[in-house]
């Protein structure tokens, strides 16, 4: 039973994290008469333009997150960002707040550390070798014991922000620098990988309801520098790879426990699926879902942490995505082109809202679909190449 947003009787999620992935939480979450709350560590954060109420608050900060909830008191705790006070998350939930999809699945997944360990030394899933250092010094032992290629990443980050690829012993020190630059919180520690010489990367978004395990189909997608550039669906994979990969995805959201969807990213190799990473959360490469599927992942998320039923996702049609970055930081800019993206057939443009650019931040995104994802993917990047930043 709900009663309308701000009444005595509605129900209420706060999200903690307000970018573009959760403002379209929001806006399906407002479809359903949730009333909504969005809070981040900045003004105007896109989220918090359409929820009902927002606050600006730094979510590490343990007593100023747990002031804002016991003031609001919301139904749901809905995380769409890494960088949170997991610690305050696990006392609430002991005092009764529901966490999505558990606080435990939030510290765990929080820091690379956390769920690299759980699928590899718990679950035994196959994953890249790895090391973790806490200095220079460090690093440079774990990269000698990995070998050269590896790669270099802050253990808690998010859209590929401080990752890099070691390829000599003289690229260590740089590396170093840019994690300690690019991670999300205050700490200095790093994992090293060995270079997977994979032939694609995916995304299986899965989801766990009250109607069990559900996977959407398969989403492909090209990262630079660990941010994604582009993602399309399906992506074509043999019945053993699809089991594979369905299996592994099990295991961990299993294990992981709640409902919500969970993005969980996988190399296709020749030797089999490896299991890369998870996100407790809807996925930045599954904003295709926003023209392939019957519902979106949004959709799914919050029908999922809301108790609803998710008898079957059907994928209606193959779709791409393709998005716009900045190249520099700024406050006074438009995007321009929107015309001439939305002129190609079955185009869409979703703009953000972010108050700032920065370099390498996303600000758009072309969706497109096709008779096929390789026509899916043209399109959409022909309309994000018609897209444009201008600065002021």
């Amino acid at each position: 039973m709900y009663g309308s947003p701000l009444s005595s009787h509605a129900r209420k999620i706060m999200l903690l994290g307000s970018g573009e992935l959760g403002k379209e939480v929001i806006l399906e979450a407002q479809r359903l008469g949730v009333e909504t709350i969005a809070l981040d560590r900045y003004a105007n954060a896109p989220a918090m333009q359409v929820a009902h109420r927002s606050y600006v608050i730094d979510m590490l900060d343990a007593a100023a997150l747990r002031d804002i909830i016991m003031q609001e008191k919301p139904d749901l705790l809905v995380p769409e960002i890494e960088a949170i006070a997991t610690d305050a998350l696990i006392e609430l939930e002991q005092e009764g707040f529901k966490v999505i999809p558990t606080a435990r699945a939030a510290r765990l997944t929080m820091d690379r550390e956390g769920i690299r360990r759980l699928a590899a030394e718990t679950l035994g899933l196959a994953t890249a070798p790895y090391r973790f250092a806490d200095s220079l010094e460090e690093l440079q032992e774990a990269v000698a014991q990995i070998g050269t290629p590896c790669v270099i990443k802050p253990i808690m980050s998010s859209s590929g922000k401080g990752q890099s690829v070691c390829r000599t012993e003289a690229d260590i020190e740089g590396c170093w620098q840019i994690a300690m630059d690019g991670g999300r919180a205050k700490k200095q520690r790093v994992i090293v990988e060995g270079f997977i010489h994979f032939e694609s990367e995916i995304t299986l978004l899965t989801v766990r309801s009250i109607s069990g395990t559900t996977f959407c189909a398969p989403i492909g997608h090209v990262q630079k520098d660990g941010d994604y550039i582009e993602s399309w669906q399906p992506h074509q994979m043999s019945t053993k790879q699809i089991e594979e990969a369905e299996a592994i995805a099990e295991a961990v959201t299993g294990e992981l426990g709640g409902f919500g969807i969970y993005g969980v990213e996988l190399f296709l190799t020749k030797g089999g699926v490896l299991f890369s990473e998870v996100s407790p959360r809807p996925h930045d490469t599954g904003m295709v879902t926003m023209v392939t599927q019957d519902l979106s992942e949004f959709a799914l998320h919050v029908r999922a942490i809301l108790g609803f039923p998710i008898p079957n996702v059907r994928l209606l049609t193959p779709g791409a995505s393709h998005t716009l970055k900045a190249d520099r930081e700024s406050d006074s800019f438009r995007i321009t082109g929107i015309s001439d993206a939305l002129a190609l057939p079955n185009t869409q443009v979703r703009v953000f809202g972010k108050p700032v650019t920065k370099p390498g931040r996303r600000m758009a995104v072309a969706l497109s679909s096709a008779e096929n994802t390789d026509q899916a993917r043209e399109l959409a990047r022909q309309a994000a190449e018609s897209l444009s930043i201008s600065y002021e």
